[in-house]
């Protein structure tokens, strides 16, 4: 056993002495290795260090080269500035010299002058001693014998240019008319009193009128429309010479058709709805015209009352085409005469808007729509022009001149209005304000082409016994105030409702 372990530890001893030896070996050949990686290393930067000295030196050369020819350039520049100073030296000694000579030939000039009025004076006193007149005494008798010789010459020619001018101002307001009327040119329309309203079926006509005629009664009731169903095959009639009050009955009859249910609860609700309807339809109907004009900047309140022109007349032509009509014509006249375009279309299209509020408010109509104008805050100009486009207020600007001139022109064109028509609606009015002057009604229309009256009465107001008498004290007053051909029937309504909800 000693043996095995003493040859083990001569085993180890051996394998460490041949290790040792191993290292030995390589680390000898190692530092030679690195010594000749060192003394190349060495070489590659002497080279580096010997090639940057070259390029440092060749930096250097350069450098020296361009600051030569700077230096150059500089020189150059320095000899040229140097020469042009001397150039605006010799230029301002030569200058100096001719403002010497300038002043010497001034004081010359002015020694002259003086020397000519010395003459001069000494003339003029020989001459006022000669005529025995001072120079003014002179110039004003002179003045007094040429006029003497002319002013016959100048009277006849002053004549001749006032009477040259006259003419000539007639021809060309003439030929501004002419023009203006030549290139605007619109269709005439009359305006009826009666719509016709197509129908479905035949048998739409029974539900129209409704079981012993509610239906129908509701509709004339609501709308103060005369509603004739019987007299044109496959239309209804729809009569009345108030056009709003027609366009309402239009519309509701057409959604009573479309929807198919009629009654007198829902023919209440539709006309509500369609008298909500044509208020929009109103405004519409002003902003077009005012858009179609060209007019921009006004108040809505006054596009509201212009697009109710849409459902007037007057002397059967259409408000609303009327005006639109004269605010082209104005606007082409006034650009021909140099007035303001815009203020003369304006005052042109809303000339008229009083009509719109006629039946509400005392007044003509063109006071009343100057006082809408300036409540709404438009300009003083057009307030003149709207309230001097009649000759009851003077025209002081050419701009209510020219809306003055386009309403006559406008109303003057052959069948453009219908005094009959005019006097119609008039009389229907009329009829309806006799009615509405006693208390207690509620609503008047008149309606069978002014056959017939019909009042609605308050029944909290009116009883059936009262209701009888006023229907007799109306037809007495219409009797003594009116002129009317045949008969008028007063028909006046009293209906008493009861409402509650079921909650």
């Amino acid at each position: 056993m000693i043996e095995g372990i003493i040859a083990a530890l001569l085993g180890v001893l051996a394998g460490v002495g041949g290790s040792t030896a191993y290292v030995r070996t390589r680390t000898a050949s190692g530092k030679s290795k690195v010594d000749k990686e060192i003394a190349t290393a060495k070489n590659k930067a002497s080279d580096i260090v010997l090639k940057a000295k070259d390029e440092a030196l060749q930096l250097v050369s350069d450098a020296k080269k361009d600051e030569g020819d700077r230096r150059k350039e500089w020189q150059k520049t320095e000899n040229r500035l140097a020469d042009r100073e001397s150039n605006l030296d010799r230029k301002l000694d030569e200058l100096d010299k001719r403002a010497e000579g300038l002043r010497a030939q001034e004081d010359e000039v002015e020694g002259l002058k003086n020397e000519i009025r010395d003459i001069r004076t000494r003339q003029q006193e020989k001459l006022e001693k000669i005529a025995g007149l001072k120079k003014a005494d002179a110039a004003d008798k002179l003045m007094q014998m040429t006029e003497k010789d002319i002013k016959q010459d100048l009277l006849g020619l002053v004549n001749k240019l006032q009477n040259d001018a006259m003419e000539t101002a007639e021809d060309n307001a003439q030929m501004i008319l002419v023009t203006a009327m030549e290139r605007m040119s619109s269709e005439v329309t009359a305006e009826r009193t009666v719509t016709a309203v197509k129908l479905q079926d035949e048998e739409m006509k029974g539900r129209i009128i409704g079981k012993e005629g509610r239906n129908i009664q509701a509709l004339q009731r609501a709308t103060g429309v005369d509603i004739l169903v019987d007299d044109t095959p496959g239309m209804i009639i729809l009569s009345s010479f108030d056009p709003i009050r027609r366009q309402v009955a239009r519309i509701t009859l057409e959604q009573l058709m479309k929807d198919g249910r009629i009654h007198p609860g829902r023919i209440e609700e539709v006309v509500a709805k369609a008298e909500k309807e044509l208020d929009k339809e109103i405004t519409r109907a002003g902003e077009d015209a005012a858009r179609e004009v060209g007019v921009v900047g006004i108040p809505k309140e006054m596009i509201r009352l212009l697009g109710e022109l849409k459902y007037r007349t007057s002397y059967g032509q259409n408000v609303l085409m009327h005006s639109t009509e004269m605010a082209h014509l104005a606007g082409l006249i006034a650009e021909e005469i140099g007035a303001d375009v815009r203020v003369t279309k304006t005052a042109t299209l809303l000339h008229d808007v009083g009509k719109a509020v006629s039946h509400k408010i005392e007044g003509k109509h063109h006071h009343v729509g100057a006082e809408l104008a300036r409540k709404y805050g438009m300009s003083e100009d057009i307030v003149h022009a709207i309230e001097a486009h009649h000759d009851d207020i003077e025209a002081t600007t050419p701009e209510a001149l020219v809306v003055r001139i386009c309403d006559a022109l406008s109303a003057a064109r052959p069948g453009a209005r219908n005094i009959s028509a005019e006097n119609f609606v008039e009389r229907m009015r009329d009829l309806e304000n006799v009615a509405l002057s006693f208390a207690g009604i509620e609503k008047a229309y008149a309606i069978s082409a002014g056959r017939e009256v019909r009042i609605i009465v308050s029944p909290k107001t009116v009883d059936d016994l009262s209701a009888i008498k006023l229907a007799r004290d109306i037809a007495v007053k219409i009797e003594s105030t009116m002129q009317y051909p045949g008969t008028i029937k007063v028909n006046v309504i009293r209906e008493t409702r009861a409402i509650e909800f079921a909650k």
